[in-house]
């Protein structure tokens, strides 16, 4: 698939059916996860793959927003190994978990898989509820999936402030 055509089609989809994702396809998601960028070549992020029932029951505790994916990512990143910047009050973390999670839903979108992207969820509860490491933090969730029939994207998708609004040349 052409790249503008994944960035354009790309939508959060907000019903899955209950088809599941196949290996080989998971697979690829998760290699262009692991290939996205980080501060310093770093590569602290952790993607948790979420499948079993016991761990999409606390997923279905912690938010409302699972739609019914049999498959949510959980991408962390390991707090101890980030990039601190100058000045000391900000880390890479957050941003190059942004990148692997932004990765993972094109890469989705080119497999021919669904996703929704989440953050409606307390990341300290849900990382204790998953019995995640204290030195990771959870950035946000990926529904994975099939969408269920008839779903599509939400009538303002494809709304875009022209770039005259949202691009400044200094």
């Amino acid at each position: 698939m052409d790249f503008k055509e994944v960035v354009q089609g790309r939508y959060s989809c907000k019903k899955f059916s209950e088809k599941s994702i196949e290996p080989e396809k998971l697979q690829s998601i998760l290699e262009a996860g692991r290939l996205a960028p980080t501060a310093k070549n770093l590569q602290e992020q952790h993607i948790y793959v979420l499948q079993s029932p016991k761990a999409l029951g606390i997923v279905d505790a912690h938010t409302p927003c699972r739609y019914g994916a049999g498959t949510v990512l959980a991408v962390a990143y390991n707090k101890e190994t980030v990039f601190t910047y100058p000045g000391g009050l900000h880390t890479s973390g957050v941003e190059d978990a942004t990148i692997v999670a932004t990765h993972l839903a094109l890469a989705a979108y080119n497999e021919g898989i669904d996703s929704c992207w989440l953050n409606f969820f307390d990341p300290e509860a849900l990382a204790k509820a998953l019995d995640l490491p204290e030195t990771e933090e959870i950035v946000m969730l990926l529904d994975l999936g099939y969408a269920a029939d008839g779903v599509s994207p939400l009538p303002n998708h494809t709304h875009r402030k022209p770039l005259s609004e949202t691009v400044t040349y200094l």
